[in-house]
């Protein structure tokens, strides 16, 4: 932990020149470590894993394990390159710094018919926290995840901060389709960075719903490092009068790979929102297809929307297609609501559901995977907020 400390201050904080932050720059370094000084160190990951049913799940291997106890701090780092020198390294090295407690999964179980069904729900520990997560999916394994962060009815003086960093891997064959559900209060200063690593004719599926914040950063780090390895992250954001970020940068390194990078970011008063596609196709990619589709639309107010697709193409023989629109709602639709009687608030409302449902439809195609994950209320409460969000 204090090497951690030792490199950020050699290497120094996310600077303005940093190409991948240069629309939206992150708080200082302060923010991420040095209001924790005065926090207690905790050993609960704040993790808490159920079935989407409620029950206890099989076929799944957990530890919880303590980031400050020497043995634990390596096995529960086991196998995890450094952060390096990266565009958004110093987020890993503030996380090593103040990692305290993690949670390492093991998923072995699981059919096409019969996927395991997971659900993950995080509870903050502290004002200041670094929550890990590592979750390995077997070979040939299908597996269905929510994971729940919600920020509940009290908000802390000062807001949250939360830098969360999640490693996934999938083994040859592997599927896992994973759902967000990420509720923020409006002063919390958030960073999640996904890594994940898509072996051989494994599939990844990502969508996230998500508030804005004073900072929120949702990135997706993907590898597609199999052949027929596939990956799809997509993410449903609401900003009103707070910061929003996101960033999906995939990496195409072996043939017949698919990736699919998609963003709708809805934003009103004086909202900030950014949101980066990146694709980069290595050689010896052979017929490796690429997908990136982002779309703004402002609300109300005057919101700040930046849409940033970008394509790195180093093979031949590839498909790639990328596309970003910015606008608002389809007047031609809100009309035809409104003749069907529905009043201006409830055609809004009407519209913005659909394109919600649209973009999880397009990840989650199976429909009783799409049921299990969208069940209960934690989603709902999230597209409530957007809605209510959308009126103003």
């Amino acid at each position: 932990m204090l090497m951690a400390r030792e490199h950020l201050a050699a290497t120094g904080w996310i600077g303005k020149k940093n190409e991948s932050f240069r629309h939206l720059s992150p708080p200082p370094a302060a923010d991420w470590l040095e209001h924790a000084a005065a926090t207690r160190l905790t050993e609960s990951s704040g993790w808490s894993l159920t079935t989407l049913a409620g029950g206890t799940p099989s076929g799944v291997t957990a530890h919880e394990l303590s980031a400050t106890d020497t043995a634990q701090r390596a096995e529960l780092f086991a196998d995890l390159d450094l952060p390096g020198d990266g565009d958004a390294a110093p987020f890993a090295w503030a996380h090593r710094a103040l990692c305290s407690a993690g949670l390492r999964l093991r998923v072995e179980a699981g059919t096409a018919q019969q996927p395991t069904q997971l659900e993950l729900r995080h509870q903050p520990t502290g004002q200041v926290e670094a929550p890990l997560l590592v979750l390995d999916i077997a070979e040939g394994v299908h597996c269905v995840l929510r994971e729940l962060h919600l920020a509940g009815d009290t908000a802390p003086s000062g807001g949250k901060v939360q830098n969360l960093q999640l490693h996934v891997r999938l083994a040859r064959g592997a599927n896992l389709q994973h759902l967000r559900i990420l509720a923020p209060h409006a002063d919390d200063r958030c960073a999640h960075i996904v890594h994940a690593q898509v072996g051989q004719d494994a599939r990844y599926v990502q969508a996230f719903v998500a508030g804005g914040s004073s900072y929120h950063l949702q990135r997706s780090d993907v590898l597609l490092s199999g052949a027929g390895a596939s990956a799809h992250v997509a993410g449903l954001t609401c900003a009103a009068d707070t910061k929003f970020e996101q960033q999906v940068f995939m990496r195409h390194a072996a043939a017949h790979t698919t990736s699919h990078s998609e963003a709708l970011v809805l934003a009103s008063g004086k909202a900030h929102t950014v949101a980066n596609a990146s694709t980069h196709i290595a050689p010896g990619s052979d017929e490796a297809d690429v997908h990136q589709r982002l779309a703004g639309i402002p609300l109300g107010g005057q919101p700040r929307l930046i849409l940033r697709p970008h394509l790195e193409i180093y093979h031949d023989n590839v498909q790639a297609a990328h596309g970003a629109t910015w606008g608002a709602l389809p007047e031609d639709a809100l009309f035809y609501a409104r003749q069907r009687g529905l009043d201006a608030v409830a055609a809004r409302s009407l519209i913005i559901e659909g394109m919600a449902n649209a973009l999880l439809s397009r990840c989650f195609t199976d429909t009783a995977t799409l049921d299990a994950l969208t069940q209960g209320d934690a989603l709902q409460g999230v597209l409530r907020q957007v809605l209510e969000t959308s009126h103003g």
